[in-house]
């Protein structure tokens, strides 16, 4: 029998092959020759210099212990199409524009026995979370808790059906294709054309139903609108547009993050939009001038504190934006990795029919103050029977602190408890969500941190305030009631809100209402001054944790 190998497979975007595939001055040679590559196939290999890893020099290891990195890329064009077969770390030579995003996880759909799944990685755009779920036995879909209304699926794992087993046996889908098979180098052409009949198939609508309620856009006019969309806010700086790290990454390796495309940049120690803005105005780059090119050559770059570069990513790639679009009877468009997406409009539909009679006019005063933690204060000290505790701790004794509330009162013969976030951003509501739902059910499981609240209420309010909100408590009846601060219209309700964020919000909401829980959020207008007091502090914290100035390799 042939031995078995793993291939990792991409499908390069019509227009693509080995001329113009390839990021500007990659380290691939391609005059390296080869007897049994497959007809009209091209090679690219990576020889990379010998170099030592950073502990021997740390810890003064007297021996040679250089290490080299060795890896292809195989270019192979097949049906009016071009794939891209790459062996070891050498794909992120490819340019992030150059191949199809939804080629490897769409081929695994159509390919898998729905029955013998065993791992998905999920990307939940609310809070740019990814999260990878593995189980020890082959598994239906079901079992990964997997959120057809509030995830994308962004890869998936398990064994293919009885009818492509001569083909591979397992695969991994995302944007490229991780396969093991036994195919020799001249069946190579055979299993790439059977890949693109995969890739165009529909067999996923029947084997995983409502699974992709976000779709790709394909259409080219659709495109053009949207591009001109993502541009306008990002000229514009708009609050909703958020940059990401567009992978799943590991944290304890000391990860860092610089930019490249226009010269050098500072090292920081965190991801946010604001410090391209920074990058681009360092370099002279008029934020007005940059287009859609731009942000393909523009890198958000992973480094290790030395400024070495270890991952690069395009602007555009980890860009995370939505929308709505006219021409496309104002459906709504969600942005990732380089990627729109259509979201179905009876989806957005339910959205709203559920989430705006949640909504109630605000009983709290304008934000005028500098901060959240200003504004709770001012609320509970101008307000008598309003507790401000915020930055409190709830948590048994050597847990992770978990913040009741930002504010307490009793209203209506409830305990209401307010959680206060400033902004519509993605993320931030995310968290503002999670914090509701996490406090509240400490408070129900734990009863240590009802005693801890007690305390809290004791200092903050008077006695006859302190014992009804935790007689109320412990009936049961709670409100927690979410309280954004925005500049938006009240009156627009959910729609204020970016799309996953309405989804999170109703996860949320029905979570709670299942506890028994009464809920509602509102929207307190946001009279502060200008926000760009907040961005100039971002700036300067950012040029105070800057290590270096590098242009990342």
């Amino acid at each position: 029998m042939s031995k078995s190998r793993s291939f990792s497979i991409y499908l390069l975007k019509p227009g693509f092959d080995q001329a113009n595939a390839l990021v500007d001055d990659h380290p691939l040679d391609a005059e390296v020759q080869a007897g049994f590559l497959p007809e009209g196939a091209t090679l690219f290999v990576l020889d990379s210099d010998p170099r030592p890893p950073w502990w021997r020099g740390y810890f003064g290891v007297q021996k040679n212990l250089d290490q080299v990195s060795k890896g292809a890329l195989v270019f192979l064009p097949i049906g009016g199409r071009c794939f891209a077969l790459s062996f070891g770390h050498v794909a992120h030579n490819l340019r992030d524009t150059s191949y199809e995003y939804d080629f490897g996880l769409r081929v695994t759909l159509n390919s898998l026995d729905p029955k013998k799944l065993k791992s998905t990685d999920t990307l939940e755009p609310s809070a740019a979370k990814r999260q990878r779920t593995q189980l020890p036995i082959e598994s239906e879909l079901t079992l990964f808790d997997f959120d057809r209304d509030s995830t994308i699926l962004r890869s998936l794992t398990g064994k293919v059906r009885d009818e492509h087993k001569e083909l591979f046996r397992h695969a991994t889908g995302a944007s490229n294709l991780r396969i093991s098979t036994d195919t020799l180098a001249e069946g190579l052409a055979q299993l790439c054309e059977k890949l693109l009949e995969l890739y165009g198939a529909e067999q996923f609508k029947v084997s995983f139903p409502g699974i992709q309620n976000i779709v790709p856009v394909k259409d080219p006019a659709t495109l053009v609108a949207l591009n001109e969309q993502l541009l306008a806010a990002l000229h514009a700086k708009d609050p909703d547009l958020n940059l990401t790290v567009p992978e799943i990454i590991n944290y304890s390796d000391n990860v860092f993050v610089a930019f490249s495309g226009t010269g050098p940049s500072l090292i920081y120690d965190d991801v946010y939009i604001g410090r391209y803005y920074d990058y681009l105005a360092s370099r002279s780059f008029e934020l007005a001038d940059v287009g859609l090119n731009d942000l393909s050559h523009h890198s958000l770059v992973l480094t290790d504190e030395d400024g070495a570069s270890r991952d690069r990513y395009s602007i555009l790639k980890s860009l995370v934006f939505d929308t709505t679009l006219a021409i496309a009877g104002g459906s709504t468009f969600h942005f990732s990795e380089g990627q729109w997406y259509r979201v179905d409009n009876n989806y957005i539909t339910r959205l709203t029919t559920y989430l705006d009679p949640l909504y109630i006019a605000a009983n709290l005063p304008a934000y005028t103050q500098s901060s959240e933690g200003a504004y709770n204060l001012a609320v509970a000290q101008a307000q008598a029977g309003i507790a401000c505790l915020d930055k409190t701790n709830t948590a048994p004794e050597g847990q992770t602190q978990v913040e009741p509330c930002d504010l307490l009162a009793v209203q209506n013969g409830s305990a209401v408890f307010y959680h206060v976030k400033i902004s519509t951003l993605s993320a931030q509501l995310s968290h503002l969500f999670n914090q509701g739902i996490n406090a509240i059910e400490l408070l129900r499981l734990d009863t240590e941190a009802v005693a801890r609240l007690a305390v809290l209420l004791t200092a903050a309010l008077d006695a006859e305030g302190s014992e009804n909100a935790m007689a109320l408590l412990a009936d049961g009846k709670c409100h927690i009631q979410f309280v954004i601060v925005t500049r938006k219209d009240p009156a627009n309700r959910s729609l204020n809100l970016p799309l996953f964020s309405r989804i999170s919000m109703m996860r949320t909401m029905k979570a709670l209402h299942v506890r028994g829980i009464e809920r509602s959020y509102t929207f307190v207008s946001d009279n502060s001054a200008d926000a760009e007091g907040m961005k100039k502090k971002r700036k300067k914290k950012a040029a105070a944790n800057a290590e270096a100035v590098v242009e990342p390799a």
